[in-house]
């Protein structure tokens, strides 16, 4: 019998799954076919990107799945270089053609690209398709507080998700904070650092022994007990049940710290920080 999975309430009143599930480096058939397994074990939270080249595999994965689309809910994002207005309207469809679907029911700006500045043009494309009903929800992704903030003052209107680079060697906090205050929802990409060094780590497996959970359960619980919702990737169906399996027991507030502590000043993965970094 599968867990049930909480649900997160959104500041537009949409609701979302506790756990994702990513996609970057799912293509083609055998991604199509990994992305179907997600489904299939419990997730209903998709994360795609039209960078990451595969919102097809995510669509054809979508239509083997026997889930319904309306219980599912499949996220996109736009990229930095079709931040224009006019780009970033065409850009959208492109993505949903890409998919073969009628709607996204999540739809960020990947990054910022600050120094090109054209993301408040990218955020009115989005406002607009939400109104067109393309999109359901609308949000970003790695935008700083000064970003959301001038979202908001020149459009009235705030994201509801903000995803960015959150693992313990590189905790947020300071960003979660001020999303929570705002009533933003964290979402974490690469929530397990990509694995590595992260599932090596002496404290965490000691916490993971003490609830006999792996260490990748332990990080993804650590995850939802800090508010964010993390989109674990796997292609292996065993290790999708595994990172889905974190709603049958609680981290205390020691294992919470414990893990929390181990955040870097450099614990960037490669180092793309909003304030400068250009994604194409």
């Amino acid at each position: 019998m599968k867990q049930a999975i909480p649900e997160i309430t959104l500041n537009d009143g949409v609701t979302l799954p506790a756990i994702g599930f990513g996609t970057y480096k799912l293509n083609g058939n055998d991604g199509a076919n990994a992305i179907r397994s997600a489904i299939d074990v419990g997730y209903r939270l998709i994360d795609t990107a039209y960078n990451y080249e595969n919102e097809g595999a995510v669509g054809e994965a979508v239509r083997r799945s026997t889930v319904p689309r309306e219980e599912l809910r499949i996220t996109s994002k736009l990229p930095g270089r079709y931040h224009k207005y006019d780009l970033a309207v065409n850009t959208i469809q492109e993505s949903l053609y890409r998919a073969g679907l009628d709607y996204y029911d999540l739809y960020l700006i990947h990054w910022p690209n600050p120094k090109q500045d054209h993301y408040t043009e990218a955020w009115q494309a989005l406002i607009d398709a939400k109104k067109w009903g393309l999109i359901r929800s609308i949000g970003v992704c790695n935008f700083l507080p000064e970003h959301i903030e001038r979202l908001e003052s020149e459009t009235g209107i705030k994201p509801c998700i903000n995803q960015v680079e959150l693992h313990p060697f590189f905790n947020q906090e300071q960003q979660r904070k001020w999303d929570k205050e705002n009533d933003v929802i964290t979402e974490s990409w690469s929530p397990l650092s990509r694995a590595g060094e992260v599932l090596e780590n002496q404290a965490i497996q000691k916490i993971a022994k003490n609830h006999s959970k792996s260490v990748s359960q332990i990080i993804l619980r650590w995850h939802y007990q800090l508010g964010a919702i993390p989109i674990p990737k796997s292609s292996s169906s065993k290790r999708q049940l595994e990172n889905i399996s974190i709603f049958d027991f609680t981290l205390d507030d020691g294992e919470i710290r414990i893990i929390s502590q181990l955040t870097r000043l450099d614990g960037r993965m490669k180092d793309q920080d909003p304030v400068t970094y250009e994604e194409f």
